[in-house]
């Protein structure tokens, strides 16, 4: 497997990690399908989100899997009166990652990383590599060392 930024940020660190490799299902890039081919739970599976604000500008966020971002919560905590999904086509530009492979490391644009505070729930988590198929697990404390998170409540 080639070396993604996201693995080389963690390299840099000297941040411990395990690479966790699935076949991936072009029709279905979830973070639940990513987890159930992991065979983990969907809230241990945490999936990135691109996010525009109205004062911030872009934000990134990780939440569950298995949950659903709480606009109205990001919002307050990034100092936005409301924040909406990025389109689909701009997310590659906006993080360097495209559509099922966005990682919270190595973003391309350096903007606020927001870390949801259920991460804290497990030992450790699964994040994207950087790449469709290829899945970072880390402990949650180092995720946050490595991207600098604001932790909070982002999910309903």
């Amino acid at each position: 497997m080639k070396k993604t930024n996201a693995i080389r940020i963690l390299e840099s660190l000297n941040i411990p990690y395990r690479l966790r490799e699935f076949s991936i299902d072009e029709s279905d890039l979830s973070a639940g399908n990513a987890a159930l081919m992991l065979e983990l739970p969907a809230d241990q599976v945490f999936k990135t989100l691109v996010v525009r604000g109205d004062r911030s500008g872009v934000v990134v966020v990780s939440i569950p899997g298995g949950r659903e971002l709480d606009l109205k919560a990001l919002a307050r905590a990034s100092g936005n009166k409301k924040v909406e999904m990025v389109s689909l086509k701009e997310v590659q530009p906006l993080t360097g990652y495209i559509r099922g492979a966005v990682s919270p490391l190595g973003l391309k644009n350096n903007c606020e990383y927001y870390l949801d505070e259920n991460v804290f729930r497990f030992d450790n988590v699964i994040i994207s590599a950087g790449t469709r198929g290829v899945q970072i697990e880390i402990a949650p404390e180092d995720l946050k060392k490595a991207t600098a998170a604001v932790t909070g409540s982002f999910v309903r």
